[in-house]
């Protein structure tokens, strides 16, 4: 705990009832929903299947392998081994999913209490932060690894204070494992977190700041023990580090995007907030900073920038880190003692209403999505088992600020039907997925199932007449039109029509 706390009857924005309540709310935007809206999940339940049945289901055997390999990419791939069985498939996603944002939260609640020891008021600013980018995408390892992440260093913050160092050292090598098979992201900024309070604090201990730094790296040597033992481990893909270095475009596109959902005035408005608050803090002779969290959102703001668009193939590697960037650098600020109630009433009300509008407008984003998506699936109820079938889904070159939430629907068609769809990433260091089906040509994978409208072309998606022409008929049982742009309807000729619906429409291929 850092200085700047006196012993005294907490305020209303400290009472721990107060923070349960915050945390449970973060699960309200998912109740609703029965598959959770995030862009890429959908893709990744057609994978677990595959995990979880492909012994027992010859279609599933005919189309795709399965192999573990020791990697930083395993943490809902491993949870839904005892709970599928259990609860079924999709609602253990589900259940994984839900638990995640009141996870990342109560991490976010724990490390400011440790900090500053007192949840400040302007630690409520953090919280929407919670539904950011990258899980909406669907990065579902990534952002379990994160919200362990941070209840972790809330573990850390604590043993530090107490003077705990060697159990910490000791229990910390552990939870790294735990923490880098579920995402290496995680661990490493579980890392680096570590190392920026443990510099700080051998600094208060009368060290200078290079030997703290060294200090500190020694303590957090521990911890990369999972990656000795993901090196050292046989099998995986280990090359091709990064691709779109300094793309400066890129990384300005990003930070907007940190809270990217559906409106976007409303989204980057939000995140602006977020700035105008810290700096109000730096300006501000009521507020101070805790110089550790100060000292890791600079870190992260640091690889940030140097880091590139994609590592190991694994894409908005630099971007991930932007959400917690920020409600690290907002977890930072407290009240400067002798405190002032009525800016702490004023930052703890505007705060806790900021969480409230972003909580309700991601409810309601959730709810049209589901919404959206419960009519399109029903397409799903027309196939056969073990049907193969070429989805497409329309995206605009200037790509709507909506994300693109129908583009992995087909992954469902793995989960429900035990078939074949044309959306899986199969990349070695990115899944444990393999193809075995060959015939689909260059419509077997992610991304065959994005078409763009005609007269647009790229060197990554096809057009949608020129999928429509293309796609290896003999190859597939059914084609799956997802909200696509307009294209020549005789390309459809000897298709027979089986359902259509608000933005979707199926076609059976006669063989």
């Amino acid at each position: 705990m850092e200085a700047g706390n006196q012993v005294e009857a907490p305020r209303w924005w400290e009472r721990r009832w107060l923070h349960a309540l915050l945390v449970l709310l973060t699960i309200v935007p998912l109740i609703y929903p029965e598959v959770p809206p995030l862009v890429d999940l959908p893709g990744h339940i057609g994978r677990y299947r595959v995990e979880l049945d492909l012994h027992q289901s010859p279609s599933l055997q005919e189309y795709f392998g399965f192999h573990w390999v020791v990697m930083g990419n395993l943490g809902v791939d491993l949870l839904i081994l005892p709970l599928a069985p259990l609860i079924g498939l999709e609602p253990a996603v589900k259940l994984i999913v839900l638990l995640i944002p009141p996870m990342t939260a109560a991490g976010f609640l724990r490390v400011a209490r440790e900090v500053h020891g007192r949840v400040p008021p302007t630690a409520f600013f953090a919280l929407p932060f919670v539904y950011n980018f990258p899980f909406l995408f669907g990065f579902a390892n990534y952002s379990l690894a994160v919200a362990l992440t941070f209840l972790a260093f809330g573990l850390w913050l604590r043993l530090s204070r107490l003077g705990r160092i060697g159990v910490r050292n000791a229990l910390f090598v552990p939870i790294s494992v735990i923490i880098f098979f579920c995402h290496v992201y995680g661990w490493a900024l579980l890392g680096l977190m570590c190392f920026s309070a443990e510099a700080v604090r051998l600094h208060d201990l009368k060290r200078r700041w290079l030997p703290a730094a060294l200090g500190s790296a020694l303590n957090c040597a521990g911890m990369a023990l999972p990656i000795v033992i993901a090196l050292a481990w046989p099998g995986g893909d280990k090359s091709g580090f990064g691709l779109g270095w300094f793309d400066w475009d890129a990384k300005w596109i990003a930070l907007m995007s940190i809270l990217r959902d559906r409106w976007g005035p409303f989204d980057v408005s939000s995140v602006e907030l977020g700035v105008v608050i810290f700096l109000f803090a730096l300006a501000s002779p009521k507020l101070a900073l805790s110089r550790s969290l100060v000292l890791a959102a600079a870190l992260l703001l640091v690889s940030f920038v140097v880091l590139p668009r994609y590592v190991l193939n694994s894409a908005y590697a630099d971007a991930r880190l932007l959400p917690y960037l920020f409600a690290v650098a907002l977890l930072s600020i407290r009240l400067r003692q002798p405190i002032d109630r009525r800016v702490g009433n004023f930052l703890a009300v505007l705060g806790l209403a900021f969480f409230a509008v972003r909580l309700a407008g991601t409810t309601a984003s959730f709810a049209i999505a589901a919404k959206d998506q419960d009519a399109k699936l029903q397409a799903i109820d027309h196939l056969p088992r073990g049907a193969r079938v070429a989805s497409f889904y329309g995206l605009p070159t200037a790509e709507p600020w909506a994300l693109p939430r129908d583009s992995h629907l087909s992954g469902l068609v793995i989960a429900r039907r035990e078939g074949f769809a044309n959306d899986q990433w199969i990349t070695a260091n990115l899944t444990m997925l393999e193809l075995k089906y060959r015939q689909a040509d260059g419509f077997a994978i992610n991304p065959s199932q994005v078409v763009r409208p005609n007269g647009e072309h790229d060197a990554v998606y096809r057009t949608i007449d020129e999928a429509l022409a293309q796609v290896p008929r003999n190859s597939f049982d059914y084609i799956w039109l997802i909200e696509v742009p307009p294209y020549d309807k005789r390309l459809l000729n000897g298709l027979q029509p089986v359902w259509q619906g608000p933005g979707s429409a199926l076609y059976r291929i006669p063989h």
